[in-house]
C-alpha cells in the first residue's frame, strides 16, 4: 500500500475535540488522575487526521493529541458535489462506520465522532451510520480507515489498465 506523506506545516488547520476523559492510576500513595483527549484536525478541503494526548492537565492533553492528529493526517478524495466517491465500510476493532455518498443539498447525515472526522475532512454531502462499538476513539479511527480506503474512478481505471469512461460506461 503506497503511503503519502502530507506536509502540515503548508496547511490552514483547525481543530476539533472529540473526547476528554478522566483515567486514574492506582499506586502506593493513592490515583494518579491523568486526562486523555481525542483530537480531529483537517483543512476541511481533503485532508484530515486524528490523534490521542494524554497528560495530567486538560489543555496540555489537547496539545498532546493535536500534534498526533497531524503526524497521522490522510488525504480524502472528495468529488465534485462535495461527497465520497463510492460508498464503502470502515472497521476498525468492533466499530465499523457505512460511508454513502449523497447527492448535492443532502448535508453532513452523521453521529457526534464521525461528524467531526467528516466536517474536518470538507465533505459536505454524505449520509453515514455508525455500526457495532459505539467507542468514540474507534468510531473516529474507523471513519478514517474508511475515507483512507476510497479510491478515485481514475486509480481505479489505471490500476484496471482502462479508461474512466470504460468503468462508468
Amino acid at each position: 500500500m503506497k503511503r503519502t506523506i502530507i506536509d502540515a506545516s503548508q496547511l490552514e488547520l483547525s481543530d476539533k475535540v472529540v473526547a476528554i476523559k478522566r483515567v486514574s492510576k492506582t499506586v502506593k500513595g493513592g490515583r494518579n488522575m491523568r486526562f486523555t483527549a481525542l483530537v480531529v484536525v483537517g483543512d476541511g478541503n481533503g485532508h484530515v487526521g486524528a490523534g490521542m494526548g494524554k497528560a495530567t492537565e486538560i489543555p496540555e492533553a489537547i496539545r498532546k493529541g493535536k500534534e498526533d492528529a497531524v503526524k497521522n493526517m490522510i488525504e480524502v478524495p472528495v468529488d465534485e458535489n462535495k461527497s465520497i466517491p463510492h460508498d464503502f465500510i470502515g472497521k476498525f476493532g468492533s466499530a465499523s462506520v457505512l460511508l454513502k455518498r449523497a447527492p448535492e443539498g443532502t448535508g453532513v447525515i452523521a453521529g457526534g465522532p464521525a461528524r467531526n472526522v467528516l466536517e474536518m475532512a470538507g465533505i459536505k454531502n454524505i449520509r453515514t451510520k455508525s455500526l457495532g462499538s459505539n467507542n468514540k476513539q474507534n468510531v473516529v479511527l474507523a471513519t478514517l480507515a474508511g475515507l483512507k480506503s476510497l479510491k478515485t474512478p481514475e486509480e481505479v481505471a489505471k490500476n484496471r489498465g482502462k479508461s474512466v469512461e470504460e468503468l462508468i460506461g
